[in-house]
């Protein structure tokens, strides 16, 4: 058996201290001994310890345990993640009991009997390191957290169209209404949620995200909903949905149009209901979600079509928030320049960079098909490629048929699927992005288009 663990034992009897560390250092790595109560406050500043034995009577003639109570509220005192084990005399258990209640892990009747007192150390240990490793996963989830909040960023933008937007992020943050937040790919849906998330009562709870369009149909309720053991072939333990993991913070479902009419029936009815049951078993589970979705799909157009429940969309959409893409927030692009320039100068290590502002005139004439994300993606590109200390504009790598200056670009290719997005992106440049326009031009519904766009990532 490797020995593992610290222990700190205090009692006022020599000879109990002497043979608790002859028997438990056979077991436990590091065991220390004090028979002063009075430096237990240094003796937990010197060291951490994963277990600490303390008696409950420290004067002779005293079995009322008032003195193992006091130091155990103490040591909590000093160390809230502190695991306490008493040790009393058969007289003193209802105290002991008492004591429990106020915070010990368990107690131990003297004289005890080996076997008993390890079993009830061993199971008190155990319970210590996986209190450690929850904190230590809490600990990393929230970094996690805060870096990925920190790789989305503050959203930018002066115009008229993002003032709006962020007076609606503001009156809504404050509620736990559902939102339904629309708009083309790239345009910065989760950023959003995100925000949502922070300026909201629920902030220091979890953000799950959920990508529908990414879950196979055969996983869905495995996934959101969650499994026992068996339940499946390959479910070989149980296994918590994400609806569970985001109870009392907020669960983002992403891409929420790809999903399938049976699966939206089952999406609703936990939404209605509030209640959920995992996959292979009976019990119903409560949640406590605020519930964010985000699409680039036409839902309204859909429910007409009758390929997205009109009451689900009813459910999810309290308040709907319309994200403009990049083409019409043309006065952001510049502010949007130098905000990608200072992230991608300090990950390249280049410094003193700039971008003229024929540069950024001609940045402000191209279409931005991929909205903010491409012009991510083109900055840090352009960063990477430039030789001098200013960028211009054959630095940007753009797509050619994608701008309006250019009618050129035709696929040198019979591939279906590349003359097919070929001729999206033709029509959406010269329609402006108009979709119901460049819907009936292509002989296209605006929600198949929507879903040809999203296939494409245009």
């Amino acid at each position: 058996m490797t020995k593992t663990g610290n222990i700190l034992i205090i009692d006022d009897e020599e000879d109990i201290l002497l043979s608790l560390k002859l028997f438990l250092s056979q077991h436990f790595e590091k065991v220390d001994t004090e028979n002063n109560p009075n430096l237990i406050p240094r003796k937990l500043r010197n060291a951490k310890y994963d277990l600490i034995l303390l008696d409950m009577n420290f004067r002779k003639g005293d079995t009322s345990g008032r003195d193992g109570i006091k130091w155990l509220k103490k040591i909590l005192e000093l160390d809230p993640d502190a695991h306490v084990i008493l040790i009393t005399a058969y007289a003193d258990v209802k105290t002991a009991v008492e004591a429990v209640k106020a915070g010990a892990i368990d107690f131990v009747e003297k004289p005890w009997r080996n076997e008993k007192m390890l079993t009830t150390l061993l199971s008190a240990f155990k319970l210590s390191q996986s209190q450690k490793t929850i904190d230590r996963l809490e600990q990393k989830q929230k970094k996690i957290d805060e870096d990925r909040d920190q790789e989305f960023g503050t959203i930018i933008g002066e115009s008229p169209a993002m003032q709006h937007i962020f007076e609606l992020i503001d009156k809504v943050a404050r509620t736990d209404a559902n939102v339904l937040i629309l708009g083309e790919n790239g345009t910065g849906k989760e950023m959003v949620a995100r925000a949502i998330h922070r300026q909201s009562k629920r902030q220091e709870a979890s953000f799950v995200k959920v990508d529908l369009g990414a879950i196979p149909e055969t996983l869905f309720e495995s996934e959101l909903f969650g499994h026992k053991k068996g339940a499946f072939t390959d479910a070989r333990e149980d296994r918590m949905g994400r609806f569970e993991m985001a109870s009392d913070g907020t669960l983002f479902l992403d891409e929420i149009g790809n999903l399938h009419l049976p699966l939206q029936a089952k999406l609703l009815s936990v939404l209605q209901n509030r209640t959920l049951t995992r996959l292979g078993a009976n019990e119903l589970i409560t949640i406590n979600i605020r519930l964010i979705c985000a699409t680039n799909m036409p839902l309204h157009d859909m429910v007409k079509e009758k390929t997205f429940r009109q009451d689900l969309l009813y459910r999810i959409n309290t308040v709907e928030i319309q994200l403009p893409p990049l083409r019409d927030r043309v006065s952001d692009i510049p502010l949007f320049i130098q905000y990608f320039l200072k992230i991608y100068q300090k990950k390249y290590q280049k410094s003193n960079l700039q971008v003229d502002q024929s540069t950024i005139r001609s940045l402000q004439k191209y279409h931005w098909p991929g909205n903010i994300r491409e012009l991510r993606h083109s900055v840090e590109r352009a960063v990477i490629l430039c030789d001098g200390s200013t960028l211009e504009i054959n630095d940007f790598i753009l797509q050619p048929d994608a701008s309006p200056e250019n009618t050129q670009g035709k696929p040198q290719t019979y591939n279906l699927e590349e003359l097919e997005r070929w001729a999206i992106r033709k029509v959406m440049t010269k329609h402006a992005g108009n979709i119901s326009r460049a819907a009936e031009e292509l002989g296209l519904t605006r929600a198949t288009l929507y879903r040809k766009m999203s296939k494409y990532d245009l």
